[in-house]
């Protein structure tokens, strides 16, 4: 077998996993016992991708460090820890379009839910009470994608089927993008927030993003837009945000990530009007664990055979930048 391949996990594992098997000697750990393995590994599949004990693992001495971690997740953010980035040797890879556009059907349909009001419709259902009222279009509306990978693209796509005008926000403004139309840079980014409706965050956690959406852009949005999160929960100043909703400032907020999850039971974010919260599922769809397996299987493969892995990450930025094994 070419790969001594150690398996993080918590609650599931692999569907896959007889054929993973086959390609590799395969341990499977929790993140108590990782320490015990993961020293002389050839590669890591992170099955549970949130988890912190990697970094806590991960051996001190370079030569017996996995030359492979594949992440279970479009996010990598806990696997960027120095002794992992900082050695050449460490490929990092991770689900990069597994879960575009499973996310783009949530982010449509959390849209849906605050402009046509579900929650308040379901709660006077619950209380068999009947009370006819307005909703808003969706059609026409102006929605900015702050991250362009390829989440916010199939995010940007599926808006715009519906009517809805989107551009993009990234690193580099540019215009004529298939998918945004225009890209805002950081120097038109204030521009953009005032005249978006909706404003949805798909991008990476990464220093240069953590906490980017604080107090100061809130307070440039368009008074009485909402705000989706789809990315990763520490991208949003958690009080600024609280804050913006109790004085009115944004009519609303649908997040399904959060700084700390669960959700804490004391947080102003389960209770307020305007608010959906839901728990870090956009991207879960029936058989998406599969997925999940046949990617890193299809790596697996790659990596037996000497050809190129698919989702390769900059582990500088933090995501996939180019990835020319991706399947077209």
């Amino acid at each position: 077998m070419a790969d001594r391949l150690v398996v993080l996990y918590r609650d599931h594992l692999p569907p896959n996993r007889a054929r993973i098997e086959s390609l590799a000697e395969t341990v499977y750990a929790t993140e108590e016992e990782l320490p015990l393995f993961l020293p002389g590994a050839d590669a890591l599949l992170a099955w549970w991708p949130l988890s912190a004990a990697v970094a806590a693992a991960w051996p001190g001495d370079p030569a017996k460090a996995p030359r492979w971690v594949h992440v279970a997740a479009a996010g990598v953010d806990p696997f960027l820890f120095p002794a992992l980035t900082g050695n050449p040797e460490v490929v990092l890879t991770n689900a990069r379009g597994v879960y575009d556009r499973p996310i783009a059907e949530y982010v449509l349909g959390l849209i849906l839910s605050l402009a046509k009001d579900f929650p308040g419709t379901w709660e006077h259902q619950r209380r068999r009470e009947w009370r006819p009222s307005d909703s808003e279009r969706i059609g026409d509306r102006t929605v900015l994608v702050w991250g362009t990978g390829s989440i916010g693209r199939a995010v940007a796509r599926l808006l715009r089927a519906v009517g809805m005008r989107v551009s993009g926000a990234g690193r580099t403004p540019r215009t004529g993008d298939p998918d945004f139309g225009v890209v805002h840079g950081p120097a038109a980014l204030p521009e953009a927030l005032g005249e978006a409706d909706y404003v949805v965050l798909a991008a990476p956690l990464t220093p240069a993003t953590r906490g980017m959406v604080d107090a100061p852009v809130l307070a440039a949005m368009k008074r009485g837009a909402r705000l989706v999160n789809v990315g990763r929960g520490p991208l949003v100043d958690e009080q600024a945000l609280v804050d913006a909703l109790a004085q009115g400032r944004l009519a609303g907020a649908a997040l399904d990530v959060f700084t700390h999850e669960p959700l804490p039971m004391e947080s102003p974010l389960w209770e307020m009007p305007g608010v959906i919260v839901s728990p870090h599922t956009a991207g879960e769809v029936t058989d998406w664990r599969g997925d999940l397996g046949e990617l890193f299987l299809d790596n697996l493969i790659r990596r037996s055979e000497g050809r190129p892995l698919r989702n390769v990450v900059d582990k500088a930025l933090g995501y996939v930048v180019n990835d020319p094994a991706r399947p077209r």
